[in-house]
């Protein structure tokens, strides 16, 4: 099946629908999905982005400019995942908790507005990549996913931002501030506070794809592996020692291997234990004994 034709069974499937209300996180999947939602069904499609600790504000500022963008009705929401005892245990389910408060507060707006379907972005690559549990949260939730269930890959909804115009077409995915926090470590506030701030530090200086990992005060740079000879850059070592140290962190480190997704998931347990780290970003920089 061509993109056209899958883009047109799409909007076929989502017209059928009286409104539906799509979760909105101003990612390019969620957007492609929020664009042609509002293409079928134009004012009865709504997005709706759920605020909490985990959503940098960075996120939420995106996420209102996309809708805007796209022209949809944007309703926002709140709640906390740190009321969710299993969710601050932060084991290997965390996402399926998480995902699980998320959509429940989708359903209970869609709900508010006399909408019975809810939409997600969820495309047909995602399920292939690796420890993803909240997609048992969609499937259990029965939240509707377009891009999946048209055979959508990763890639196709690129190009369709691409068409569309959209200012999120090459956007790198970003999963929320406790995906930086490794599986067993206990989430809280304190932490995705200090994650928060530590990325707003890589985000001002440019880099595109980054994490910084939080090892219980030990923080861990992950940039994309094009851009390491940036993160070595003296001035940037020195700005992200001095703001790193001011907002908590004990140590500052920079991951040799670069940016992996999910590196501190129960997936990648090995990697996690042994992490290559270069301490370039000590007091006595560039290196010591």
């Amino acid at each position: 099946m061509t993109l056209d034709e899958k883009l047109s069974a799409v909007r076929g499937a989502l017209a059928e629908r009286d409104g539906v209300l799509v979760a909105f996180s101003g990612g390019v999947d969620s957007a492609v999905v929020a664009t042609l939602a509002h293409d079928a069904l134009g004012d009865d499609a709504v997005a709706c982005t759920a605020r909490s600790e985990t959503l940098p504000e960075a996120e939420l500022d995106d996420a209102k400019r996309v809708a805007d963008e796209i022209g949809i009705r944007h309703e926002l929401v709140e709640f906390s995942e740190l009321d969710n005892p299993d969710f601050v245990a932060n084991d290997g389910e965390r996402c399926y908790h998480c995902r699980t408060m998320r959509l429940g507060k989708m359903y209970e707006t869609a709900r508010e507005l006399g909408i019975d379907t809810v939409c997600d972005g969820t495309n047909a690559s995602d399920p292939g990549e690796g420890h993803r549990p909240g997609l048992r949260a969609v499937e259990e939730l029965e939240v509707y996913s377009p891009l999946l269930a048209h055979d959508v890959t990763k890639d196709e909804v690129r190009e369709i931002a691409d068409r569309y115009d959209l200012s999120v077409a090459d956007k790198p995915s970003m999963a929320c501030l406790s995906s930086r926090i490794p599986t067993g470590l206990e989430v809280t506030e304190e932490k995705l506070s200090r994650v928060e701030k530590a990325e707003r530090v890589l985000r001002t200086w440019g880099f595109s794809q980054f994490r910084v990992r939080d090892h219980d005060g030990l923080a861990r740079i992950e940039v994309a592996e094009e851009e390491l000879d940036e993160a070595l850059d003296p001035e940037f070592v020195r700005a992200a020692r001095d703001h790193l140290s001011e907002v908590g962190f004990d140590h500052v480190t920079l991951d040799l291997h670069g940016y992996q997704t999910g590196s501190v998931s129960p997936a990648n347990e090995t990697y996690d234990e042994e992490p290559v780290v270069a301490d370039v970003f000590a007091e006595d920089y560039p290196m010591r004994d």
